[in-house]
C-alpha cells in the first residue's frame, strides 16, 4: 500500500494547488487558458513520444499485457455507449457530460501507473507501463475524441472532419511518434531526446495545476451519479475485466500485477485538457478526475492485492 499512496498523494496535492492559486486570484483567470493550450500541444505530447521511444520491449508479454487492457478499455466503453440514451433520460446526463462520464470510465493516469510500477518493479516495471502506453493512449485517445466530436454538443461533423480531428490530435500524433521511432529502431539525439523529456516533466504538473484550477469544490462535495457510475467502471470493472483477461493468456508474476496497476490507477488529467479544447463538460471532467484520485488511495491496494497476489 505504501508506494501507491506515495505515488497518489503528491498528486491530489498538486490539484489542490492549482484550485487554490484560482480561487485566491495568486494566478489570474486569463492566465489560465495559456497553461491549459501548451499542456495539451506540447508538455503531454512530449512525454508520451519519450516513453514509448525509449521503452524496452524486448523481455515483455507485449500480446498478453496489451491485449488485456484492451479488453478492459472496449468492453467499459462498449456498455456506456449501449447505456448513453437511459443515462440521459433517466438520470440527466446529456452529451457533454456523458463525454466526461466516457473519459472517466476509460482513460488512465499514465504518471501514477509509472510511478507506482517503478516503484515496485523497478526497471521492468516500467518496460512492462511502457505497453501499457503504447496500448492504452493511441486508442483512448481515438475513443475519446471521437465521443467528444460526436456528443459534446457541436455541429454534426462529417467523418471527414472526425478523422481530421483525431489525426492532428497531439496525443494521437504523438503516440504513433514514440511508437515508430521505438520499432524502427532510431537513435534520436541525446539533446534532442534530452530536451523532449524536460519538456514532458512538467505534463504532470502542469496537467493537475489545471485540473485543480477547474474545480468548483460546492460540486465536488455532492457526488452525483456521473462521478459513482465513473469511478465504478473504471477503478473497479476494469482491472477485474483486465487481469481476467490476462490469466487467460497466460500472464502472471509481475506481468500480471502490472496490469492490475495499470488498469487500475484513477482517470487521467488529460481528459480535463481534451474536454476544455473540445467542448465536453470540462468542469464535471475535472471532479471526476479529483475524485477518482482520492479514491484510488483505496482502490488501488485492494484490487492490486486481490487481483494480482
Amino acid at each position: 500500500m505504501a508506494p501507491v499512496l506515495a505515488a497518489l498523494v503528491p498528486v491530489f496535492l498538486v490539484i489542490v494547488a492549482g484550485w487554490a492559486a484560482r480561487v485566491t486570484g495568486f494566478v489570474e483567470e486569463k492566465h489560465w487558458p495559456g497553461l491549459e493550450k501548451i499542456t495539451y500541444v506540447v508538455f503531454f505530447p512530449a512525454i508520451i513520444v519519450y516513453t514509448l521511444a525509449t521503452a524496452d520491449l524486448s523481455r515483455v508479454p507485449v500480446a498478453g499485457i496489451a491485449g488485456a487492457l484492451v479488453a478492459g478499455i472496449l468492453l467499459n466503453g462498449a456498455i456506456l455507449l449501449g447505456l448513453r440514451p437511459a443515462l440521459e433520460r433517466r438520470l440527466g446526463i446529456g452529451g457533454p457530460a456523458f463525454t466526461s462520464v466516457f473519459q472517466g470510465a476509460t482513460r488512465w493516469n499514465t504518471f501514477v501507473g509509472l510511478a507506482v510500477a517503478g516503484s515496485l518493479y523497478g526497471a521492468h516495471g516500467l518496460a512492462l507501463m511502457a505497453v501499457a502506453v503504447a496500448a492504452m493512449i493511441p486508442l483512448l485517445n481515438v475513443m475519446a475524441i471521437g465521443v467528444l466530436v460526436r456528443f459534446a454538443g457541436g455541429p454534426p461533423q462529417s467523418t471527414r472532419s472526425i478523422l481530421k480531428a483525431i489525426v492532428t490530435n497531439p496525443f494521437i500524433w504523438s503516440s504513433v511518434l514514440g511508437i515508430a521511432i521505438n520499432a524502427t529502431g532510431l537513435v534520436l539525439p541525446s539533446f534532442l531526446l534530452d530536451g523532449i523529456e524536460i519538456l514532458g516533466r512538467a505534463a504532470l504538473a502542469a496537467g493537475l495545476l489545471v485540473v485543480g484550477a477547474g474545480l468548483d469544490m460546492r460540486r465536488l462535495a455532492r457526488p452525483v451519479p456521473a462521478h459513482w457510475i465513473s469511478g465504478a467502471m473504471k477503478m473497479v470493472l476494469m482491472p477485474i475485466v483486465a487481469v481476467l483477461v490476462a490469466r487467460s493468456m497466460g500472464v502472471a508474476g509481475d506481468d500480471l500485477a502490472v496490469v492490475a496497476i495499470a488498469s487500475a490507477v484513477p482517470t487521467a488529467s488529460g481528459g480535463y485538457v481534451l474536454a476544455k479544447q473540445m467542448g465536453g463538460d470540462a468542469p464535471l471532467m475535472a471532479e471526476i478526475i479529483t475524485l477518482h484520485t482520492l479514491a484510488a488511495m483505496l482502490t488501488m491496494p485492494v484490487m492490486i492485492a486481490w487481483l494480482a497476489f
